[in-house]
């Protein structure tokens, strides 16, 4: 997501975390340095980096399995006011919650230093695992923008087969000042207080690898966001940002899917130039 917000639209990012001082550690710091991401509140402990294994199959669609046993981990006490200083948004994701109080104690920090704070649940398994902090995070209204795939969707309202999407959108609407609903190849749905926009997918063609649509996604919204578009354009450019990352294997964000995304943009009217001298997000 921060790689699609840096590499993509030029925005000042940067990324709190702990990598490990091996050969992944070190490949993943370079990845993110040449994509423009400010590793100055990375941390660097001695072990293993966590790694995830994606398995994509012949038609794009991927699941992804991490292993995090044995890995270095950023712990709650590490955090300081200093990582937040100087931005407009954070960005959590919900496997930040296998740290314990972690998320609530960045979540903490972050609003002590007058950000937004965005969310994305990241997977059914998640919410499955650790809905008690979860809804409590939520009932605390400290989460400004939460994001959340159908799966997710219907994990939260443990929905059943026949669930409606729009359902989910309504629950974290509760919570939360924006709320997205990621549908896919059907687009996505959001709401900001009374506006409710639906928004189709942008036709891609095949999709080679559907690595990371959800991520970049989240990175034109928030690009959207930080442009001040409105609701259904925010959602335009997200459609376009994970349109463009489908057309590679390994969710790359090739200049070749940059130029596409672009052309995408402009051909709706939409902003396609980046935003430079913001705070990190």
């Amino acid at each position: 997501m921060i790689r699609g917000l840096a590499g993509g639209f030029n925005i000042n990012v940067a990324i709190i975390g702990t990598q490990g001082d091996d050969e992944a550690g070190r490949m993943f710091s370079s990845s993110m340095k040449m994509s423009g991401v400010c590793l100055d509140r990375m941390r660097v402990k001695r072990g293993p980096t966590g790694q995830c294994v994606c398995l994509v199959d012949v038609e794009g669609n991927r699941t992804m399995r991490p292993c995090l046993s044995d890995a270095v981990r950023l712990q709650a006490s590490e955090l300081n006011q200093d990582d937040f200083h100087g931005a407009k948004w954070v960005v959590l994701n919900g496997y930040g919650f296998y740290g314990e109080d972690l998320v609530e104690t960045a979540v903490g920090l972050a609003k002590k230093e007058g950000l937004q704070v965005a969310m994305d649940l990241s997977s059914f398994e998640v919410i499955r695992n650790f809905r008690p902090q979860l809804m409590k995070l939520l009932a605390s209204k400290q989460i400004d923008l939460c994001f959340a795939n159908e799966d997710e969707a219907r994990e939260l309202i443990c929905g059943s087969a026949d669930f409606n999407p729009q359902d989910g959108l309504a629950f974290l609407a509760k919570y939360c000042s924006w709320a997205v609903v990621m549908l896919g190849s059907k687009g996505c749905i959001a709401s900001h207080k009374d506006e409710i926009v639906r928004v189709s997918a942008i036709e891609v063609g095949e999709a080679v690898d559907t690595t990371g649509a959800g991520d970049l996604f989240a990175s034109g919204f928030l690009y959207g966001m930080l442009n001040q578009l409105s609701l259904e354009d925010c959602c335009k450019v997200g459609c376009c940002a994970g349109a463009a990352v489908v057309r590679a294997l390994g969710g790359e964000i090739t200049k070749e899917n940059i130029r596409w995304m672009h052309k995408r943009l402009e051909l709706q009217n939409l902003p396609s130039k980046g935003i430079h001298n913001v705070s990190p997000i």
